[in-house]
């Protein structure tokens, strides 16, 4: 046999939901439209193309004729369109009913819009489970692409991987392609010839071999550097130009043309697994960074090339532990899929429920739900994205099972978490509380319906891995177009100086005790002693209801400075308001000192830098935009208003305080650098309180959200309009 070697080019494009529509418009102008066009003139040749859902109705919204070209590649055989789930969820996160429906969702649009009938499909972050193998051959899918690897990671050697092989789980068949992590780190960054030198060294070694290159799009003129690079100095014609000159013997084909020509490899049972930098990401950072410093130490041993293959990171799922935010976020959509599942059993009418559904699929995009080398969870837009959808879709269905009206108001407990521990639920049709007794009383989500926003999307500062490179500071890129997880450039100056950490979530009603002295800058920086044990520690809980309202009362018998100290708080909602009623109720408090207590309260998607977001005090005088800092003596309230989003959150106090307030601010990475991100708004009432002649001391506190009369709610009608 001739020494010939087939080459599938598989490309990933994908915007999340959420993402600002400037980034969509600069990758299109970047990436996606310049690849087509260098694309169009080489006739010969053949790529298979995913392009996410969140991109692809962005596209068809507002660059028709995109499309238009697109489906011309299609019908000429030149473009397989890859199919997968519609939003790009992981799909290990999701319920079995919810990756069929995604996957099917996706592959009928495609057919309406494109004529193409998807066999194929991209597997969002690689992320593998053998599980998902029935559900994806369930859902009309006969193959997909996962990283080499996954299969180095199941004993296959390198030389073995030269096609596609066979999984199979209950009964059903799948084929995958092994994704080459040589080809991955060549493509752009590397000279045209080292891609054709590795073909060949393949095509003489196993004649007929398939050779998959499967990677992100936006590597072709969106990452830094790439776009002079890739199209200015030609090096993506100079791909096309070499391929179509070895032609004779390198043969590209779209994966369906590579299974027709080609037979199976084998049978293979892949472990649970995603790519090699997703396994590292996923470990608590500490592990990642011993595993790093492992690695770096073992490559010099002789064994360890062989030893390398069976030496992987963590496990996707447990960035649901290493973030807590994304667990709240998951176990969050979870409920709402439930609801969905119980609406449709009921016997909801389908087209209503394909809306909400809608809004549920767009909730489950994956990338604010981990975090790797860049962006993810860090990017507080994208999770409020998230939020947003799910409480639309929440909503949406309170509206068809009639709890959403002024006169509705409830409270209801269970695992909402899935942390072993009851949680409490407190609803009306202005806001919807969720509070965790079992972890300091605290409210860890706060909708505020009217415009489906979670005021406690919040992000707690924690150490990172790549921190280490933030304290070594930035290094300088040159000339050369490196890997992207090789840069390091800061966006503002002095970041090593911004990293704080937070021994606690950063959530509401954390009741705090510090010593006398101290001030906002310790408690900001997050140095300030913790003398009590209320912060996290359960507090015994009733649920009390009554006419037009319904109340959580929490009660934790607990101390401060080593004095037994009775700390109670009630939650109060009553229908139709806009306003929640805290109350507290301290016991036992000695009565020849004062001891320094504070409510910390958080609020998140209210962003700093813009004169239309500031703070006003109790009589609207404005004191600065939210990423100011605060330090209040003897005040009654606090404003804090998002001209944008068109709300007013208040805090309004029946006992004078002291109140801080100041930025969360973290420092993460993006595709462009390192840069500091801001993730909330804390607030702090504090006093210093001291016991009445029976030991007791009390605060009532007013919280309200006010949404602009011009805000309207997200009503089914809107949301078929979307």
């Amino acid at each position: 046999m001739s020494a010939h070697v087939h080459l599938c080019l598989v490309l990933h494009n994908h915007q999340p939901i959420g993402n600002f529509d400037g980034v969509f418009e600069q990758a299109y102008q970047d990436s996606y439209l310049p690849f087509l066009e260098v694309f169009e003139p080489y006739e010969q040749l053949q790529i298979s193309l995913h392009t996410s859902g969140p991109l692809m109705l962005w596209l068809a919204e507002r660059h028709p004729e995109y499309l238009d070209r697109l489906r011309l590649l299609v019908e000429a055989g030149r473009v397989e369109i890859i199919g997968g789930p519609q939003y790009e969820p992981i799909l290990t996160m999701l319920p079995s009913r919810d990756r069929v429906g995604q996957i099917e969702s996706y592959s009928r649009w495609l057919e309406r819009h494109l004529g193409a009938t998807p066999k194929g499909m991209w597997m969002p972050e690689r992320v593998w489970e053998s599980s998902l193998t029935s559900d994806i051959v369930d859902a009309g899918i006969s193959y997909t692409v996962l990283d080499d690897y996954h299969f180095r990671a199941a004993g296959l050697r390198t030389e073995e991987m030269t096609g596609f092989f066979m999984t199979e789980d209950d009964g059903r068949l799948l084929r995958i392609f092994p994704g080459s992590e040589h080809l991955r780190y060549t493509i752009p960054f590397q000279p045209v010839e080292a891609t054709i030198k590795h073909c060949r060294e393949v095509a003489e070694k196993t004649p007929g071999a398939v050779l998959t290159f499967g990677d992100d799009g936006e590597k072709f003129g969106t990452w830094p550097d790439t776009k002079v690079h890739v199209y200015e100095r030609g090096w993506l014609r100079g791909l096309f130009d070499a391929l179509t000159e070895n032609s004779s013997w390198l043969h590209t084909v779209t994966l369906n043309e590579a299974i027709d020509r080609t037979p199976s490899r084998g049978k293979v049972y892949l472990p649970d697994c995603s790519y090699r930098e997703m396994t590292e990401w996923s470990l608590p950072t500490k592990a990642q960074q011993t595993l790093d410093h492992v690695t770096h130490e073992m490559e010099s041993d002789p064994h360890w090339k062989d030893l390398k293959n069976f030496v992987r990171g963590g496990y996707w799922r447990n960035f649901k532990r290493k973030y807590e935010e994304t667990n709240e976020m998951y176990a969050r959509m979870m409920h709402v899929s439930r609801r969905v599942a119980d609406a449709e059993a009921a016997g909801v009418d389908s087209g209503q429920l394909a809306v909400i559904r809608d809004h549920l699929y767009r909730g489950q995009c994956n990338c604010p739900y981990w975090h790797g080398a860049f962006g993810g969870i860090y990017l507080p837009h994208l999770r409020n994205a998230i939020y947003e959808h799910l409480i639309t879709a929440d909503n949406l269905l309170a509206q068809l099972t009639g709890e959403f009206n002024d006169t509705a108001v409830t409270a209801t407990n269970d695992d909402y978490n899935f942390d072993g521990v009851q949680e409490v639920r407190l609803s009306n049709d202005k806001l919807c509380a969720w509070v965790q007794p079992g972890r300091g009383g605290r409210i860890y989500e706060l909708d505020v319906r009217k415009i489906s926003h979670n005021l406690l999307a919040t992000l707690q500062r924690r150490p990172e891995s790549y921190h280490q490179k933030v304290l070594a500071g930035p290094n300088a890129a040159g000339d050369d177009v490196a890997s992207i997880h090789d840069r390091v450039v800061f966006k503002q100056a002095d970041l090593d100086k911004r990293l704080q950490y937070d021994r606690y979530a950063r959530k509401s009603l954390m009741d705090h005790f510090y010593d006398n002295d101290a001030g906002m800058e310790s408690v900001w920086r997050g140095e300030a002693m913790e003398r009590g044990d209320f912060v996290e520690l359960p507090f015994k809980t009733k649920l009390r209801r009554g006419g037009d309202r319904v109340q959580v009362q929490m009660r934790r018998e607990g101390n401060a400075w080593g004095i037994p100290i009775a700390l109670t708080k009630a939650i109060t909602l009553v229908a139709g308001s806009e306003t929640m009623e805290v109350t507290y109720l301290l016991e036992n408090l000695p009565q020849d000192r004062d001891l320094h207590f504070g409510v910390e309260m958080n609020f998140a998607g209210l962003p700093a830098g813009a004169d239309d977001r500031y703070f006003s005090d109790e009589n609207g005088q404005r004191l600065g935009q939210l990423g100011e800092t605060l330090d209040l003596q003897d005040a009654t309230g606090l404003g804090l208003s998002d001209r944008w989003l068109g709300i007013d959150v208040s805090l309004k106090l029946d006992r004078p305080s002291g109140i801080w307030a100041f930025p969360i601010e973290t420092v993460s990475q993006s595709e462009a650098g390192f840069e500091l991100v801001h993730q909330s708004v804390c607030v702090q009432p504090h006093w210093l309180v001291r016991g009445d002649s029976e030991g007791r001391w009390h605060v009532t506190i007013e919280m309200s959200a006010a949404c602009e009369q011009n805000a309207e709610t997200v009503d089914q009608e809107q949301v078929i309009q979307l």
